[in-house]
């Protein structure tokens, strides 16, 4: 093993598990970790497999379980906490780059390869989402699964990977639905209409019945029993989330947020966001090669290799379906990077001068160290975050038998839903009148916006002291001075005195 291939292992590596860093100290803040933390961590509490619990009671319908699953078994593994919850989407981009690695190396070489791993593992999205309970990380394993063993197959390539085209949709489908065969169903035809000729003899090698029947009867069984056990759900997940989503910018049917309301094209923004700092550098590094390639014909002749041209049709797709879509994210943008990964490490392998020889390892350290030196502001309190956990742990530790549960007046914050296991409660003014009124609890804890005054408060409990604050809310305390205490519902609809 040469001393060079040892220095790239060992950068890798170090990338890879600078993320642990974030992973266990940066808090769940609000609004989709925690969301989506909460999710399995219900999964995990109830045995409920089959339908994941947006809260108890009310199903979510948003997404497949596939991230769910893995969540909640690394809570039966680990427990709960926030590097358990955030460690598959690190398995599962550690399962992107080895793609990546192989497909580069099949269609270049060990040296392209080698780059465009660094370079897949240090751009913002794919580091951010490394450590992120969020499910856009399995849908692009799913989608990178699937093209990957698409283009080994087309290159010649047999054994597991014929079979790995259709394994690849399972997971696609099982995390984010129907969006995984667009994904690499755009790619794989627009491809195939450039390069017919050179994919003709090698389609025939895709087991494409066997594997289509392998497909559905791994999929189909969840899809049929989420249906069965909620009504509703196809409905919901099929024509709101997969058409009135991207067609209707004002879409209003999201059950369990709402939609985040784009300019037509914004996908092309959020690349470069997702792609920073590779693809901005590369762009300004090939753009001037372009132009002097299209004088001598070289940019027809790159484009047309089979290659090349399966690469840019990979990475485009995702933002090519987007382009239209009036509801999008930047995250939506993860299925692409891979394919435009390998392109910019052919690029990066091929710097030849001192100065971008300096300037590739200034972008493969720079993503890493601005996240980890973001976590640490977060973490010793200089930049403020939206999370409730100080405030939720601080209950906790002060509360007593007798006193009332965790209350938000009018909003809960799923990071507060999170962090107290689903106990503490959302009241309105008048709710909270009458509770207060019912004198059932030595003290009450109450939750309300920081931006209250004291006359506020006084308006609304009387007498309350602020025990702390956070960005976003003041922790009160009310004391109370209870007779025959009576049952009160909890979080989760039980009856309780002790709650």
């Amino acid at each position: 093993m040469s001393k060079r291939f040892n220095l790239w292992l060992l950068i890798l590596i170090a990338v890879l598990v600078s993320r642990f860093i974030g992973m266990a100290l940066f808090p769940f803040a609000d609004t989709t970790e925690p969301r989506y933390a909460e999710i399995a961590r219900l999964m995990a509490e109830t045995g409920d497999w089959i339908t994941p619990w947006f809260e108890p009671g009310v199903p979510f319908w948003g997404k497949p379980p596939l991230s769910f699953w893995a969540q909640a078994a690394a809570i039966k593994m680990f427990g709960v906490s926030e590097f358990s919850l955030r460690f598959p989407s690190w398995l599962v981009t550690l399962g992107m780059v080895w793609l990546v690695g192989r497909l580069a190396r099949q269609l270049w070489s060990v040296q392209v390869a080698r780059w465009s791993c660094l370079v897949f593992a240090t751009m913002a999205l794919t580091y951010i989402s490394a450590g992120a309970v969020m499910t856009d990380a399995f849908l692009a394993l799913g989608t990178t699964l699937t093209l990957v063993s698409f283009g080994l197959v087309m290159a010649g390539e047999g054994g597991v990977w014929r079979w790995a085209f259709f394994f690849g949709l399972v997971i696609g489908l099982l995390s984010k639905g129907p969006l995984a065969l667009v994904l690499t169903g755009i790619p794989v035809v627009l491809w195939l209409l450039l390069s017919w000729r050179e994919a003709i003899s090698n389609l025939r090698r895709l087991p494409w019945w066997r594997g289509s029947l392998l497909t559905v009867l791994l999929v189909s069984p969840w899809y049929l029993l989420a249906e069965m056990k909620t009504p509703g759900f196809l409905d919901y997940f099929i024509v709101g989330e997969h058409f009135r989503r991207f067609l209707d910018p004002g879409w209003s049917g999201d059950l369990y947020g709402s939609a985040h309301k784009q300019p037509k094209g914004m996908v092309w923004v959020f690349w470069l966001w997702a792609s920073f700092p590779w693809g901005v550098v590369a762009l300004a590094s090939l753009i001037p090669r372009w132009f002097r390639g299209k004088r001598n014909g070289s940019v027809g002749k790159t484009i047309l290799n089979p290659g090349v041209s399966f690469l840019l049709v990979s990475a485009l797709s995702p933002m090519l379906f987007f382009t239209l879509a009036g509801n999008t994210l930047w995250t939506y943008i993860l299925p692409s990077l891979p394919f435009t990964a390998i392109l910019i490490g052919r690029w990066a392998a091929e710097c030849e001068s001192s100065l971008l020889s300096w300037m590739r390892l200034g972008l493969v350290a720079f993503v890493p160290v601005l996240l980890t030196v973001f976590v640490g502001l977060a973490v010793t309190g200089w930049m403020p975050l939206k999370t409730e956990k100080a405030l939720v742990s601080y209950y906790q530790q002060i509360r007593e038998t007798g006193d009332s549960p965790l209350i938000y007046l009018n909003d809960l914050p799923f990071s507060a839903r999170f962090y107290s296991t689903g106990t503490a409660l959302q009241l309105v003014e008048g709710e909270l009148s009458d509770l207060q009124a019912a004198n059932l609890f030595h003290h009450l804890y109450i939750v309300v916006p920081e931006t209250w005054t004291d006359e506020n408060v006084a308006e609304l409990f009387g007498s309350a002291t602020k025990l702390m604050g956070n960005s976003r809310h003041q922790l009160l305390v009310i004391e109370g001075t209870p007779g025959d205490e009576q049952p009160v519902s909890d979080a989760n609809g039980a009856r309780s005195n002790d709650i």
